[in-house]
């Protein structure tokens, strides 16, 4: 018997990732908006792929400390499921983003050390799911998507008043052994199935969503 682990495939660029993603059997597909990432994509592009995707497949904006005004656009524009706050928004941003919108939000949260899971506790009372995420190294560039990993056994034991997500420094190699460490029932990868910066992997992605699946049920 397994475990019923959804998969998050994020920064889909092209027709192909989606169809990969679809192929796979994975949960979610991302779209990244930061013009800083190698995985940015245009609002056009973005409204492309989410038409081409599936009914089932959860379509995900992932966006940076962005205004009402870009996300009144891409809201507008775009055929979305969910919209992940990727970057620096307070509590009473999540709120008012999700009031606005009227989309669940998904608030991602930086973990380097145990003093970092107070803030889990936080955004859980405000957004729909919580994205567990490696916390980028000082002066990094990009919010996540860096191939980074954190000590998983800091959230052995923990639980949130909603759905969360496990991301960062995730592949096919380690997605197992990260689920039967921390109890994760999602996943989130962009970079552990890429060939290079932002050029996703068919196989990779495939291999990731299977090993994700197989991990058996405790």
């Amino acid at each position: 018997m397994h475990r019923l682990i959804s998969s998050k495939i994020c920064g889909l660029r092209s027709l192909s990732d989606i169809e990969a993603v679809v192929a796979a059997g994975a949960t979610y597909a991302g779209f990244v908006f930061f013009a800083k990432s190698p995985r940015h994509v245009s609002t056009a592009q973005a409204r492309a792929l989410a038409l081409a995707a599936p009914p089932g497949l959860a379509k995900v904006a992932l966006t940076v400390n962005a205004d009402d005004a870009m996300l009144d656009d891409l809201v507008a524009q775009v055929p979305l499921d969910m919209l992940q706050l990727h970057g620096d928004e307070s509590p009473e941003r999540v709120r008012a983003v999700r009031a606005r919108f009227g989309l669940p939000v998904m608030k991602a949260v930086g973990i380097a050390e145990a003093a970092d899971l107070d803030r889990l506790d936080l955004y859980g009372k405000v957004a729909d799911q919580l994205l567990v995420d490696a916390k980028p190294a000082p002066g990094a560039v990009l919010p996540g998507g860096n191939g980074l990993a954190f000590d998983w056994r800091l959230l052995q034991g923990r639980r949130w008043p909603v759905p969360w997500m496990l991301a960062g420094g995730l592949t096919a190699q380690n997605v197992g052994a990260a689920i039967a460490l921390t109890g994760a029932r999602q996943v989130d990868v962009s970079s552990g199935v890429e060939h290079a910066p932002g050029e996703k992997s068919p196989q990779m992605i495939a291999q990731f969503v299977a090993a994700a699946k197989a991990v058996p049920a405790s």
